[in-house]
């Protein structure tokens, strides 16, 4: 499976503090037949870092049950190499088509550790990996280097990068610069939603979306056309509320989709300001 075009990032929406299984099973259907490139659950904006197992393990298995055709991609980060494993392990056993990993950590991690963490989840799994270079939230950055020293492993697939420079010559030199250090089976995608114009413009194979879990046809049509112009103002709103999970949130609660505070505590949604120039911006996209 090519890694490329829109993979959709969704929520992983909760109700009383426990996973709402019937809301996710409609929204990964309402993504499936979008019509996007590949599903991930369980990334960043689906919440894996806060939920249990046994939680994971459940919404794994309800994104392939619900997910038709579309393949489903599983976010396996934990603190502990064994955990990460276990995740995996139970993604395959699920019926996932990929994995997505991150260097989480609590204690700072060194490239020799973080290299031994894809190496050893690598080597316990058939599973095509995404290499997920968050470091906002990991406090890791990958180099160059450390594109190309894990991409050499066997399995790895593709390189989920944390956007590209602003302008468009800086953005292009960027992506060509990774693409020749990693393997060509190596796909790379542009992760950060602001980005993702500017990613395909530089040549970006696809894009791990956030918006694409919650509004895929806008996603997609941004894709198809390269034009985010109208979307500037819901980028600006994510990046005031701290990242795109608590607006996605916003945004289906508004629409009905999912329960009210549906984010895990101790995560809240927008404040009501928020909330109300959210619902503007969502009739101006349409």
């Amino acid at each position: 499976m090519p890694l490329t075009g829109v993979s959709a990032f969704p929520l992983t929406p909760f109700a009383d503090d426990d996973l709402d299984e019937r809301a996710y099973a409609a929204l990964i259907r309402r993504i499936a037949g979008s019509g996007v490139a590949s599903l991930t659950a369980l990334g960043s904006t689906g919440s894996y870092a806060y939920l249990s197992r046994d939680e994971r393990a459940r919404a794994i298995a309800i994104a392939v049950e619900n997910a038709g055709e579309t393949p489903v991609l599983a976010g396996i980060g934990a603190t502990r190499t064994r955990q990460v494993i276990e995740h995996a392990a139970d993604a395959a056993h699920a019926g996932a088509a990929g994995l997505v990993l991150a260097p989480v950590s609590y204690q700072p991690l060194d490239d020799d550790e973080v290299f031994g963490l894809f190496r050893d989840v690598a080597s316990s799994t058939d599973l095509p990996i995404v290499v997920y270079d968050n470091p906002r939230t990991t406090g890791y950055a990958f180099t160059p280097a450390m594109y190309a020293r894990v991409a050499d492993l066997p399995g790895i697939a593709s390189i989920k990068i944390p956007g590209v420079p602003a302008e468009a010559r800086k953005a292009r030199a960027h992506v060509d610069r990774i693409r020749s250090v990693i393997p060509s089976h190596v796909t790379i995608g542009v992760s950060g939603d602001a980005f993702a114009a500017a990613g395909r413009a530089a040549g970006c194979d696809g894009w791990y979306s956030v918006l694409a879990g919650t509004l895929p046809h806008a996603a997609l049509t941004l894709w198809e056309t390269g034009d985010d112009s109208r979307l500037k103002p819901l980028w600006d709103l994510c990046a005031e509320a701290g990242g795109g999970v608590r607006v996605m949130a916003a945004i289906a609660e508004h629409r009905g989709w999912v329960a009210p505070d549906c984010l895990p505590h101790p995560l809240r949604g927008l404040t009501p300001d928020q909330r109300a120039r959210l619902a503007h911006l969502l009739d101006v996209i349409g």
